[in-house]
């Protein structure tokens, strides 16, 4: 059965050399993901389980976490709305400065996260650019969870909007001007007709964003404070263990960021899967 399988494998591939491709990719994968994700899981279990429970339930790790994925969840939501109505704009609409605006867009993935850190106190520290009109109004953004939010949705808003902007190029206009010969109002056309075509292509932006800013270290740092139970992310957490020589603490913290980021991302592709079964692939 199993030699059946492989044979049709390799008369249905156009181009020759599926064992060697097959073996390259397993490869590549091994020493790229799964053998330092292993290593970070064998890491964590040196010190014993006592020691694991001991720092996953230590009230600083769990603010850390619950800091780190709470901000991240909210950014992502924010760049979610936001994101699609920008991919919407770019699309849909010729206006001077377009093409600026669509290449500015790109700027996150280009520019080192410390930089964009800095701009970013710079402007909404309490003597900032902009800080300095609003702490008078006793708004105060950098160095609060306020200030973590505008980070993670600076560096978020590529992903959603380059998740939904082929979508929407792609997307036939003539369906909607269907929908609205037969009598459905621009909402309704809104509603039945582009967003199950978007949906997929909203999670998977969303996911990356989420993702992207779980992981996020170098943009937060400056603006947030790094206050222990009150603005300290996971990352600066490890990165404080290390220095201290707590490895185990560091991986620790590490496996539970690991552990936590796959449960969110399955359930994610989950909804994906869910969407492209009840709306259709597009």
């Amino acid at each position: 059965m199993a030699a059946t399988t492989i044979a049709s494998v390799r008369k249905s591939s156009v181009i020759p050399g599926f064992g060697l491709a097959l073996g390259v990719t397993l490869t590549y994968l091994s020493l790229i993901v799964l053998i330092p994700l292993a290593g970070l899981f064998w890491r964590s279990a040196s010190g014993g389980l006592d020691e694991f429970i001991r720092i996953s339930t230590d009230p600083r790790t769990l603010a850390a976490l619950r800091l780190s994925f709470t901000t991240s969840f909210v950014a992502a939501l924010v760049n979610l709305v936001f994101g699609m109505i920008l991919a919407w704009i770019l699309v849909r609409y010729e206006f001077p400065g377009r093409r600026l605006i669509d290449a500015v867009i790109d700027l996150p993935f280009a520019l080192p996260t410390a930089v964009a850190g800095i701009a970013l106190t710079t402007l909404y520290a309490p003597n900032g650019w902009i800080g300095a009109w609003l702490a008078p109004l006793g708004i105060r953004i950098a160095y609060s969870q306020t200030g973590i939010i505008i980070a993670l949705i600076f560096i978020g808003l590529p992903f959603v909007v380059r998740s939904v902007q082929p979508v929407l190029e792609d997307l036939n206009r003539e369906v909607e001007e269907v929908a609205a010969t037969l009598g459905a109002n621009r909402r309704q056309t809104v509603r039945r007709v582009v967003m199950p075509a978007l949906w997929p292509a909203l999670l998977t932006g969303f996911a990356l964003a989420f993702a992207r800013a779980v992981g996020e270290y170098g943009s937060v740092i400056f603006i947030a404070g790094n206050s222990p139970y009150k603005t300290e992310i996971a990352p600066l957490l490890i990165v404080i263990k290390l220095e201290e020589f707590s490895y185990s603490g560091a991986t620790t913290i590490a496996v539970l960021m690991l552990i936590a980021s796959f449960l969110v991302l399955l359930a994610i592709n989950l909804i994906q899967s869910w969407s492209r079964r009840r709306y259709g692939d597009v």
